[in-house]
């Protein structure tokens, strides 16, 4: 049986083209976890990251299989990003100790509340200096959004945003950023293996009719 790929099965939610588009996202579940400060330099992010990757890939290696269970690819990393009282339009530089995040991955439909308190203590076990009590299990409705792939660095995201933006002025929306409705970043590509300026990101505002 092929492994489940959530990339490839919602395109329309991760593989998107370089020209804007309007999408409707449902309700998706993840673990999550917040925080403030430069994500280049911040412990708080780095230990976010391995969070939550450790509780994401414990639920899929561990061999006490939940009903439902399927073989998957672990989605990919996704961030909300916003500097407090102040609208989010790509330009970062010199501002990311300013930052308020979340940091989350999806989660296949088969983990529940308690999948995921079992993952937190396996981890606890194996890694007992990662403080897991800082991850959260969450539902997430993002609604109606405008959404675009950037392709470069997440310095240079700016340009970007700008054509997102107008394309959304463009069909009668605007954006309203409140609550965990803000600037989205979904991390397709790997920093550690692909080089700046072939970075995939997909970048998501949430949107209303104006």
């Amino acid at each position: 049986m092929a492994t489940f790929d959530f990339k490839k099965e919602y395109k329309e939610l991760y593989l998107p083209k370089t020209k804007p588009m309007i999408i409707n996202v449902p309700s998706m579940q993840f673990i999550m976890i917040n925080g403030k400060g430069d994500p280049n330099v911040s412990p708080l992010y780095k230990e976010a990251v391995e969070i939550l990757y450790g509780l994401s890939y414990t639920i899929k290696m561990n061999k006490n299989r939940p009903e439902g269970y399927f073989e998957y690819v672990v989605p990919p990393l996704e961030g909300l990003w916003w500097f407090e009282n102040n609208f989010f339009d790509g330009t970062v530089i010199g501002r990311k100790h300013e930052f308020s995040w979340i940091m989350m991955i999806r989660q296949p439909d088969f983990v529940t509340p308690d999948v995921f308190e079992m993952a937190k203590q396996i981890l606890s076990r194996k890694k007992p200096k990662l403080d897991v009590s800082k991850a959260r299990f969450e539902n997430f409705t993002e609604g109606l959004c405008g959404q675009i792939m950037h392709i470069g660095s997440y310095d240079e995201e700016a340009p970007t945003v700008q054509v997102l933006e107008e394309f959304i002025n463009s069909e009668g929306y605007q954006t309203k950023m409140e609550g965990m409705r803000q600037h989205h970043e979904i991390y397709i590509g790997d920093p550690r293996k692909t080089a700046p300026e072939k970075l995939k990101t997909v970048i998501r505002h949430p949107i209303i009719k104006r």
